[in-house]
């Protein structure tokens, strides 16, 4: 087959007149730069054209790219969805399930509206979190230097005292722990009550149902957005029946050969037991790469939409080193 380019997007929006300007999002100039880049090169194609090609039922065209949108967000509404039906260009979405079922914060969306906040010294955020875990005096928790010393390791796009901050309150501390730490930083840093965050944030069902009316796909992401290998095979078996019983919600029926993106890209042999005795055809995940064949249809990697150039005019040979 031809290569699969599948690029991952989160925050789509007018980041200098929005509220959390500092969020690590994707400005709308940058977005439809990329579309035209995309245009200009790649052929759109739908999840459901990959999952025919798992099945053996048609070939990807060449050159194929599928654009994938994380987290439920309601950007991915007012901003994505109509520049993609003017474009007639297909997507897929992968919203948390509680994110839009309860209309509630999700933690992992709580950590990235602190750092928001937090700006540019991620250094006096990192220590405050280091305070906090060790005024707490919990017997059963190693000292926040020894959990920074595991956890203050550069990623790809943040520095170690980001990646501290994310890591610790993702899952380096235990669940009871680690969200009541992450709620009184959020009362702390962001202030404001989080049924209002939330609707400002994410989409609700019908918003999601009117794309899937018009042409886009929607996938399952988990219930809770968390790491699903740091779950046993029970916790995610709860999962992915809550993730499969909302998408029944989304499409008025039990979905069949349906997608899965997983949380932070997170799972192991027990995952993908997991989603494909659940009917899960295509499983996506945040490793690095473009897929070349669809022998492992479920944990095809990903591009980040900062490895894709932002303007329509772009040389294509700044994506070449990922496509070898």
């Amino acid at each position: 087959m031809s290569t699969l380019t599948i690029v991952m997007y989160h925050y789509i929006r007018d980041l200098a007149h929005s509220r959390y300007p500092g969020i690590k999002g994707l400005t709308i100039e940058a977005f439809e730069g990329q579309l035209d880049y995309v245009s200009k090169h790649y052929e759109v194609c739908s999840m459901r054209d990959v999952v025919d090609a798992v099945h053996g039922r048609r070939a990807l065209p060449d050159h194929a790219c599928a654009l994938t949108f994380d987290d439920g967000f309601l950007d991915h509404f007012t901003v994505v969805f109509p520049r993609l039906v003017a474009r007639r260009l297909t997507a897929s979405f992968y919203p948390p399930v509680t994110a839009i079922a309860q209309q509630t914060v999700l933690e992992t969306h709580q950590i990235h509206l602190i750092l928001a906040v937090a700006g540019d010294d991620a250094t006096a955020l990192a220590r405050r979190v280091r305070a906090v875990i060790d005024a707490r005096g919990d017997a059963d928790l190693p000292p926040a230097a020894t959990l920074y010393a595991t956890h203050a390791v550069a990623s790809r796009f943040d520095g170690p005292e980001v990646t501290f901050v994310k890591r610790v309150l993702q899952k380096g501390l235990p669940p009871r722990v680690r969200g009541e730490i992450i709620r009184r930083l959020f009362d702390e840093y962001v202030g404001i009550d989080p049924r209002v965050v939330a609707r400002e944030l994410y989409m609700d069902l019908e918003q999601l149902r009117c794309m899937v009316q018009h042409g886009m796909e929607v996938g399952g992401h988990g219930a809770e957005h968390v790491w699903l290998d740091t779950l046993s095979r029970e916790g995610q078996e709860r999962e992915i029946v809550r993730t499969v019983d909302f998408l029944g919600e989304v499409y008025g029926g039990r979905p069949r050969d349906w997608v899965m993106c997983y949380p932070f890209g997170a799972h192991d042999a027990t995952t993908l037991d997991v989603v494909g005795a659940a009917g899960c055809v295509v499983g996506l995940t945040t490793r690095v790469g473009v897929a070349r064949d669809l022998a492992q249809p479920l944990t095809l990697p990903r591009l980040d939409t900062n490895d894709l150039p932002r303007r329509g005019d772009a040389s294509p040979a700044a994506l070449e080193a990922q496509r070898g």
